[in-house]
């Protein structure tokens, strides 16, 4: 097993691609727009939630076995959905106003029971503007996390089982980011009232259903591959991975990730259009075709471990503008403008 992570002298690949593209097909600008039906998409994932985790509820602890079958077969899948939804409210690409966006992405938050939403709104962008630069990236295994878990087929399948917990432990590492504020502690009191109201509403079983869908919905389930599929990688000359498979429908076309990072002003709708644009940047990139396939081959591939990721060395600065036009779509449409005009 590797003992670090691949080391690159490169810049990270998007924003030069992002330059290419538009100045090849101008065109994708349309693409780059807003889509405040998204809101209703996660509205009704938490009433659909909230009310199979009511039935649960009356059943009682005697069915949690099936409690368990509906949250692999359904619930995982409708967290998932949540959690696309959260990412697209973190560029903006709901709603005008970054507080009406911030307000979807805790209202999508709320049937995964743990506070999400607002911290992960933070260490994201920094994940696009620092793409593999241990201080900021979070989406990079911490250097212990990566060694406790190694090569190993039970680590690795116990690590995807407790992600989103090794995750909670990698933001403090990060320079320069702030994860409490005023909008965090929304996130928290909303959270709080909806894990309490299920007790007292829906009963413990409820909320053990919706516990079961979380778990599953970012871990060791064919959804939860997304998280390798993303960036992982045992070939150093390509970090990043799309997936186009049948599951992109119920993951609102997550797995669409390269054409994400180059242009992530485009709402989740318009990523396969983007392809389809633009196929001669992406038909040549590597690329992954089912989910639960990548699941089986990064559990039992030794080649696989939490190092299997580029690390950028520390000379090569991210681009101010693109740091920039992640934050805000108005930014991106700016400089594709002065990209295309130069």
């Amino acid at each position: 097993m590797q003992a670090a992570f691949h080391q690159s002298e490169l810049d990270q690949p998007h924003p030069g691609r992002a330059r290419a593209i538009v100045k090849a097909h101008p065109e994708v600008r349309a693409l780059m727009v807003r889509n405040p039906y998204t809101a209703l998409i996660a509205l009704s994932i938490v009433v659909l939630q909230t009310s199979i985790a009511f039935l649960m509820g009356r059943l009682g602890f005697g069915y949690w076995w099936l409690s368990l079958l509906i949250a692999y077969c359904v619930g995982a899948f409708a967290n998932h959905a949540n959690y696309v939804i959260i990412h697209d409210a973190t560029h903006n690409l709901i709603f005008r106003s970054k507080s009406w966006n911030k307000m979807v992405a805790i209202l999508a938050d709320l049937p995964n029971l743990l506070t999400g939403a607002m911290g992960f709104r933070v260490y994201h962008l920094k994940h696009h503007s620092n793409q593999g630069d241990y201080e900021y990236d979070a989406d990079l295994a911490n250097h212990w996390e990566a060694r406790l878990v190694g090569n190993k087929w039970y680590r690795k399948a116990i690590w995807l089982m407790l992600f989103p917990f090794f995750q909670l432990t990698r933001p403090p590492r990060l320079k320069t980011i702030t994860m409490w504020d005023r909008w965090f502690v929304v996130n928290l009191a909303c959270t709080a009232v909806y894990d309490v109201a299920v007790v007292y509403f829906l009963g413990w079983p409820g909320l053990l259903y919706l516990g079961f869908s979380f778990l599953f919905s970012v871990g060791l389930h064919p959804v939860g591959a997304r998280w390798v599929q993303e960036h992982y990688t045992n070939d150093p000359e390509q970090e990043t991975y799309s997936y186009y498979g049948p599951i992109n429908r119920l993951a609102l076309n997550m797995g669409y990730h390269n054409e994400h990072h180059d242009l992530p002003s485009v709402p989740w709708n318009n990523l396969p259009k983007l392809r389809a644009m633009a196929p001669e940047f992406y038909d040549d990139l590597k690329y992954h075709s089912s989910w639960s396939r990548l699941l089986f081959q990064f559990i039992f591939d030794k080649r696989y471990s939490l190092f299997s990721r580029i690390e950028r060395m520390k000379k090569n600065k991210p681009d101010p503008r693109i740091s920039q036009s992640i934050v805000d779509p108005e930014s991106s449409l700016a400089l594709s403008a002065e990209v295309t005009n130069a």
